[in-house]
């Protein structure tokens, strides 16, 4: 890290998660389906990564191998972003940030299962206290059951895409890394959009953006992707890596805020919605804070 954060570091910290946390929301008001609003978003994405990449100088041939995996990582993550904005649209965005709460407990169970590690009871302790709160959420909220499964499975192929790319920011920059992912998560979703629109189930739905769509796909490829990865990445040289993630956890709370405040009575859940979700984010933020504690504890020892 270069020194100590400053204050304008946190509040450029809190900026970045309060954008991820528009999303979901961007998602919920963009008329075309969820697949074409990944494909505009991965594709505009990726035609700006590029450019910056060719002026940066850093637009370079990364051999076959290593191309076919950013491009596979990049298909993980565009499947992700397909069920996440699925969900809002089926559901509501809270329920849909609701479900994305449990990415990084997903991560803590598949991490140890990809670098062959013992699972260790703290998992499993923070495991079982956020399918507690999923429990509640469910009993309470079962009207919005389809909605709330799909943000679980786009919770879990996010974890899937961090441990994938945890891999491979040892070896690449992380800039390169992200835009041969938007290139690869483009190839996938133009392939999916295509068999979806052939499909029975894209019928009717629509392909091409309206004109009012347009100012929303702009802010969401433009201040959520290419300006939040970057100014992510800068933010890196000045936090920890341990920071950095408890206040992303945070998204969901910022999100919810917002939806309520955007959409009104459509976002008001019931109690038990509002009891479970603090519950899911009691562990993912408690869970961090005992791995630190856990390791000064064993420094301290030594």
């Amino acid at each position: 890290m270069n020194g100590s954060p400053t204050l304008f570091s946190y509040l450029k910290l809190h900026f970045l998660v309060a954008i991820w946390s528009l999303t979901a929301i961007l998602g919920a008001v963009i008329s075309v389906s969820p697949v074409a609003l990944v494909f505009y978003r991965t594709f505009l994405s990726a035609i700006v990564l590029s450019g910056v990449l060719y002026f940066r100088k850093e637009l370079r041939n990364m051999g076959p191998k290593s191309t076919l995996i950013l491009f596979g990582t990049g298909a993980l993550l565009a499947l992700h972003w397909m069920l996440f904005f699925l969900s809002a649209r089926i559901s509501t965005v809270s329920v849909c940030l609701a479900g994305m709460s449990t990415s990084s407990l997903w991560t803590s169970i598949l991490e140890p299962l990809v670098y062959k590690r013992p699972v260790k009871p703290r998992d499993v302790f923070f495991g079982f206290l956020a399918m507690i709160g999923l429990y509640i959420i469910f009993k309470f909220e079962f009207n919005h059951f389809a909605g709330l499964v799909t943000s679980l499975l786009a919770a879990l192929v996010a974890s899937m895409f961090v441990v994938a790319n945890s891999r491979l920011v040892k070896k690449y920059d992380a800039v390169v890394i992200t835009g041969y992912e938007m290139v690869g998560a483009a190839i996938f979703s133009a392939v999916v959009l295509l068999a979806f629109q052939l499909s029975p189930w894209g019928a009717g739905q629509p392909f091409l953006p309206a004109p009012g769509d347009w100012p929303y796909l702009l802010v969401l490829t433009l201040l959520c992707t290419v300006y939040g990865y970057s100014l992510a990445a800068s933010l890196m040289k000045t936090f920890t890596a341990f920071m950095m993630n408890l206040t992303v956890n945070m998204e969901p709370i910022y999100g919810i805020a917002m939806a309520v405040w955007i959409f009104g009575e459509k976002e008001r859940m019931t109690g038990g919605f509002y009891l479970g979700t603090f519950v899911i984010l009691l562990s993912v933020l408690l869970y961090p804070l005992w791995v630190r504690f856990e390791k000064r504890g064993s420094t301290t020892g030594s």
